[in-house]
């Protein structure tokens, strides 16, 4: 290998792991949530199908529940791609939901209080 190959390979081997490390190191796009999702839930006790109906503002969330639980109002928060929501259930008590988003997909574990924890998987409805 000549003189004038070696260099060659060497800048593309740095370009290729700077390129690469900025992406490690890129801070994450704040997610777009507003809007409906179904969530597929998994329990202990079973599973089923919430839907949430999601606005943001300035990384805060409030937005409605419809499930097994009933009707309820949520709060929550997200911060780049990790979202934290929840409510408070008559019948179960505190509900929370923590996960990842990624586009129109977010998946995480929850805690229905006293029915039990598991993890959700769903899908964003609506543009």
């Amino acid at each position: 290998m000549n003189a004038r190959m070696t260099q060659v390979l060497r800048a593309s081997l740095f370009t290729a792991l700077l390129l690469c490390s900025g992406a490690i190191l890129a801070p994450v796009a704040a997610q777009d949530i507003a809007g409906h999702w179904i969530l597929s839930v998994t329990l202990d006790a079973g599973s089923g199908d919430a839907n949430f109906v999601f606005a943001v503002e300035d990384g805060k969330i409030t937005g409605t529940y419809a499930g097994t639980m009933g009707e309820e109002q949520i709060t929550g928060t997200i911060e780049d791609n990790v979202v934290t929501f929840g409510f408070e259930s008559a019948e179960a008590g505190e509900i929370s939901f923590s996960g990842i988003v990624d586009g129109d997909t977010m998946i995480g574990e929850c805690d229905y209080g006293i029915v039990g924890s598991g993890t959700f998987e769903g899908r964003k409805q609506d543009g």
